[in-house]
């Protein structure tokens, strides 16, 4: 187990916080309470010092009584669930009389029970450990899902430290915007210089969501920056592609596939060669010219063995700019209820300027969003952006 799992695990025991003007029935219930194992008993004549005791003890049930000076119980139990630390705590409020009306308000306000005082001891302790075990039920399973969400956030942290830091030079400029729809994403990428003439920009989108497709991803991720396929030249985007489709092979990983853009440009001859496995084409900007779109036929990558990849070659002028990205910038629905965006609509806008307080990367993020009338996204949003100098 988990550091952060075992953390969670706590021995939760039953405290009573009983909130009774009268010391003599507070005294009556601990009575009854003194042999029981496991339970601790605490008590309460001032009512105006309630809620302080309860945040304070941090009872697993609070007996109310009704009728006290000062304020109410009623308007105690008003309070309580007020209050973000006792809004769940069971209340099992005591009245000296069967009255329908006011049963029904303290229901209507949070109690849980209600109990004409003073009952017999074995339906008191009865009434208390059942309240008390469904409670710390409550808790327990509170703990282990917030341990649970530091082990994913653990993790997402992990996977994002994967991505590349914005670069600069006198040949390129990079920036992105990643934005995951879950607490693991599928969608990873990356760009690093293969040698001093060669730069290479790939990005994958694994099918799924979650723990599964973010470990599928990380583990794709992994070979790409330590280049290590056996017998591939990651000079040669073609071979890179069909050297993944064998090793991740989806029939030996779960099922798993992904799509995947790979390009690598020559700064000596300017020339960017670049091959796709089943994934949206890139988009070159160049001012003064038509957008042009950068994908070659080819299938998902780890759908079928011994599959080979085209590659194809684009010429790469001063001032272009490549955008690489997912299906999920795109694939949302519009909110006048017009249908869903194409990649067409998207490559249009990503050929228009920027607002000038904006980076390009940003400006698509919030273009895309009010598209769509909400911020998050169904997918994983991930787009790069490469200019070339």
């Amino acid at each position: 187990m988990s550091d952060a799992l075992e953390a969670a695990k706590q021995d939760f025991k039953i405290k009573v916080l009983m909130v009774d003007d009268q010391g003599m029935v507070c005294e009556a219930v601990r009575r009854m309470l003194a042999d029981e194992p496991g339970i601790e008993f605490h008590s309460m004549t001032e009512p105006t010092k309630a809620i302080e005791s309860a945040l304070h003890i941090q009872p697993t049930v609070i007996l109310q009584d009704l009728v006290m000076p000062d304020v109410d119980g009623l308007t105690l139990v008003k309070f309580y669930r007020a209050k973000p630390e006792l809004k769940d705590v069971p209340i099992i409020v005591l009245s000296s009389k069967e009255e329908p009306e006011t049963k029904k308000k303290a229901f209507e306000l949070g109690a849980n029970d209600y109990m004409v005082k003073l009952p017999d001891k074995l339906e008191v302790i009865a009434r208390i450990r059942y309240h008390s075990t469904g409670y710390i039920r409550l808790l327990e399973r509170n703990a282990a899902q917030a341990a649970l969400q530091a082990e994913l956030d653990e993790a997402a942290r992990y996977v994002q430290s994967l991505f590349p830091a914005k670069h600069e030079d006198d040949i390129v400029k990079t920036d992105w915007v990643f934005i995951s729809s879950t607490d693991l994403a599928g969608d990873t990428f990356g760009y690093h210089w293969l040698d001093d003439d060669h730069f290479a920009i790939y990005l994958l989108d694994v099918c799924g969501h979650g723990v599964g497709a973010a470990l599928h991803s990380v583990s794709a991720i992994n070979v790409m920056r330590a280049m290590s396929l056996p017998g591939v030249d990651f000079h040669d985007p073609g071979a890179v592609l069909g050297g993944l489709n064998e090793a991740f092979d989806m029939e030996k990983h779960n099922d798993m596939y992904f799509t995947m853009w790979y390009g690598v440009y020559n700064k000596q001859t300017r020339e960017m060669v670049y091959s796709s496995g089943g994934h949206p084409a890139s988009v070159l900007v160049r001012d003064g010219a038509n957008l042009q779109r950068l994908a070659t036929p080819g299938m998902i990558i780890g759908g079928m063995p011994g599959l080979s990849f085209m590659t194809e070659t684009v010429k790469i002028e001063p001032g272009d700019k490549l955008y690489v990205f997912s299906d999920g910038v795109y694939e949302v629905d519009y909110k006048d209820g017009s249908g869903m965006m194409t990649d067409d609509e998207f490559a249009i806008e990503l050929d228009k300027p920027a607002p000038s307080e904006k980076s390009k990367v940003d400006h698509m993020v919030d273009w895309v969003r009010e598209a769509q009338g909400r911020d998050a996204f169904e997918d994983d949003y991930s787009l790069v952006e490469i200019i070339f100098k």
